[in-house]
Parts: structure tokens; C-alpha cells; sequence
């Protein structure tokens, strides 16, 4: 998949136009923004682009290959998703079953109206969560490191942050999450959140396996990414990109071992949130997946009916989540862009003022990483790079805009 088919021109893309992208992207190198990066375009089940600039690791003066092992983190929300809808297509759940069904302590669940960490004030939620809620974020859940709202505290005072608590399992910290109130009522407002990592335990509930192991089962292994997994061998760790932090002075990459190393060890929680680390190649099996309708080299994921659904607007009332989104923490504003079932949905490239076709899906990653794939155009795109957070860089967006313009049928 890494290989670029001889002539991008017999699926209607111009190459000339496709070398922007690299020049764009080596002028944040260039300056010191990013480290190094990494990009990957197919079209029709061929690849037109794939290409690599910079460092994976500036002070080793490692350059990015096209083997380099990426954090992908909430790319790892995707592929939660597919494995969990896999589960659906068994009739192992409803979307519209009550999520304490399966995990009796998110039962009886409170609501937040005011107050602060220390002394906040609940009342009793009127709707309870259910399981289409975790993969769209309408829960009400929260992820503590946005530091966007009073629950954001709650969840750091309670000992409710993965990042800071890297000694508990999933199931107890589900139980933590549990024990605290909802941001809204479930169903009736979105804020990105653990909601995919309790969709991680649910499907741990309902297989009786670990979350690797039904990762493994489901996805990983039916599409041949040997390279996905939730930690870096030590055989492997010279191919692992460095992590890095804009300097708060010069804006240069600043060097982030805190959290990068915590990819070289096995968590304690198995994220579905955000716990794997891939390669541009693996990836690009389940964007080919995707792109395809459920179905690659023969082995079939998901129905292409359950994948329409996923891919299409959950939100209240068909909002966008410029207008419904709390605690936003992205680059873009997200006008025109609803929320599927583990996906970003573009509804309407106007609104969203990007060059793409409705019902386009996407999603990116902690680090900067990002893909999408646009079933009307037959185009998936990947970017790498490992740079926190998100939002320091409209990198993706520009990316959209850069590969769109060079379809030239």
C-alpha cells in the first residue's frame, strides 16, 4: 500500500498537484514546527501518494521512514467503533439498549448544574445512557485533560484520568466514571470524552475477552495489521517517532518523553480511546476497509449497511458540532460536520467551507495524526506526524484542501 501505482493519472489524480503536499509540509520542518511527518493518498483502491519529510527523532537525527511507528491515539476510536458494531451485526446489543444492561454501575446517573469540584450540584438524569450514545459522545461523559468544564476537575480530583493514573484497569476506572455525574442529559449534546474507552468495556463484557484480544479477533488480525498493537517492543522502539510539544517561546517541537514513553511499556488500561500505535501501512488496511464498504482482500469486517449507518449524522436533531459540541479541542470549528458512530461526518461542505463530498468521514489523533475517506471520490488520506495537542496547527485542514484539489476528474 506504500507503493505508488505507476500513473496516478489513470484514477484521475495529477501528481504534480499531489507534490505540493510534500513542499507544504517541509516548510514545518523546515521552520521547526514539526519533527517529521508522514503521508499516505489512495483512489481507488490504488496509492497515488505516499511520502515522509523530516525526523522521527530529531536528537537521534533519525530520519521518518515509511516503516516508522506512529501514536495514533484516538485513531484508535475507529477502530473501537468497527469492533463493537461487529458485536452489533451478532446481535450481541441494541444501539438502543441501556448501557447499565451491561454495566450495572452507570445506572441511576446524575446530572451536573452547577457548583464546583469540591461541592457540585446534581440532579438525577432523566434519560439513561445507552450504547449509541458512547459511540456518537452524546453520554455526557468527559475527558479530564480538556480542562473545559467543572466535571473536567471532578474526573482529575476523583482520580478519573488514564494520563495521570496509569496504574488502573479499565473496569476500574469505569467504576470511577460511573460514581461521577453527566456534563447533560445522554442523547442531547456531544463532548468528546472516555465514551469510547467504556465502549471498550462493554465489548470486554460482552465477548468475556481483553479488549487486545477482541481488537485482535475482529480487526486486527482479518485485516493482516500486524503492526497495530498497545505498546512498542523493544525490538521495534528505534522505529518509533519521538513525541513532541511546541515550545511555549520559539514554537520549535520540543521534546515529550513524559508521555512518549509511555508507549514502551503494556498499560495498565487497555484505551479504545486511544491506546494503539500503528504504521501509515496498517492503517491504510483499515481506511481500505472502510472505503470498500466492510471488505478487503476477501474478508468482510462489517455489512456495508451497518458502516452507512455509522457513517452517517447522530446528532440531536441533525446538528452540526459547531452548535451543539461542548469543550471543543480541535483546530477546526466543525461547521457542517456531524457525528456518526465512531466517525466524524461531513453533512455539508459549504458549512464546513472544505473542498470535499457529503459523507465524507473522518477522525484524527492527540498527537496530529489524522485520516478520512470519501466514499463518493474513492479517496482515503493519512497523516502522521506527533505533535501535542491537535490543535496547534491547522495541518489537517490544509491537508484536505491540498489532496482535494488534486482530483482533476
Amino acid at each position: 500500500m506504500l507503493t505508488v501505482d505507476s500513473d496516478p493519472g489513470s484514477v484521475g489524480v495529477d501528481a504534480n498537484r499531489l507534490a505540493r503536499i510534500d513542499t507544504h509540509l517541509a516548510s514545518y520542518v523546515d521552520d521547526g514546527r514539526l519533527a517529521g511527518w508522514q503521508v499516505l493518498v489512495t483512489r481507488r483502491g490504488q496509492t497515488v501518494h505516499s511520502s515522509v519529510g523530516g525526523s522521527r527523532d530529531l536528537e537521534a537525527g533519525l530520519p521518518v521512514e515509511p516503516d516508522t511507528i506512529w501514536r495514533i491515539y484516538s485513531m484508535t476510536k475507529p477502530i473501537t467503533a468497527v469492533v463493537a458494531m461487529s458485536l452489533f451485526e451478532q446481535g450481541r446489543f441494541l444501539l438502543n439498549d441501556e448501557l447499565a444492561t451491561y454495566l450495572p454501575e452507570f445506572a441511576d446517573m446524575r446530572v451536573l448544574v452547577g457548583g464546583n469540584a469540591e461541592q457540585p450540584k446534581t440532579v438525577p438524569a432523566t434519560e439513561p445512557i445507552r450504547v449509541w450514545h458512547l459511540l456518537s459522545h452524546t453520554a455526557g461523559l468527559t475527558y479530564a485533560f480538556t480542562r473545559s468544564s467543572v466535571l473536567d476537575d471532578m474526573y482529575r480530583l476523583a482520580g478519573a484520568d488514564p494520563i495521570t493514573d496509569t496504574t488502573a484497569d479499565l473496569e476500574t476506572l469505569c467504576s470511577r466514571w460511573a460514581s461521577l455525574p453527566l456534563l447533560f442529559e445522554p442523547g442531547t449534546a456531544w463532548n468528546y470524552s472516555v465514551a469510547t474507552d467504556v465502549l471498550g468495556r462493554l465489548i470486554e463484557v460482552l465477548t468475556g475477552q481483553t479488549l487486545a484480544e477482541a481488537f485482535s479477533e475482529r480487526v486486527l488480525d482479518p485485516l493482516g495489521m500486524t503492526e497495530t498493537g498497545w505498546s512498542v517492543g523493544e525490538q521495534d522502539r528505534r522505529r518509533l517517532a519521538a513525541l513532541y510539544v511546541p515550545n511555549p517561546e520559539t514554537g520549535k517541537a520540543l521534546r515529550y518523553d513524559a508521555m512518549g514513553d509511555m508507549a514502551l511499556t503494556s498499560p495498565a488500561m487497555l484505551s479504545g480511546g486511544g491506546g494503539l500505535v500503528s504504521t501509515a501501512a496498517d492503517y491504510a488496511r483499515f481506511s481500505q476497509m472502510l472505503v470498500r464498504g466492510g471488505e478487503l482482500d476477501g474478508v468482510r469486517v462489517l455489512g456495508p449497511r451497518t458502516l452507512g449507518l455509522m457513517t452517517r449524522n447522530h446528532l440531536p436533531g441533525g446538528a452540526f458540532l459547531s452548535s451543539v459540541g461542548r469543550g471543543m479541542f480541535s483546530e477546526s470549528a466543525f461547521d457542517g460536520v456531524g457525528f456518526g458512530l465512531g466517525f466524524g461526518v461531513t453533512v455539508d461542505p459549504v458549512a464546513a467551507k472544505v473542498p470535499t463530498s457529503p459523507g465524507e468521514f473522518t477522525w484524527g489523533g492527540y498527537a496530529s495524526t489524522a485520516f478520512w475517506v470519501d466514499p463518493l471520490e474513492q479517496v482515503t488520506a493519512h497523516f502522521y506526524t506527533q505533535l501535542v495537542p491537535s490543535s496547534t496547527y491547522p495541518i489537517r485542514t490544509e491537508l484536505r484542501a491540498l489532496v482535494m484539489a488534486s482530483l482533476v476528474d
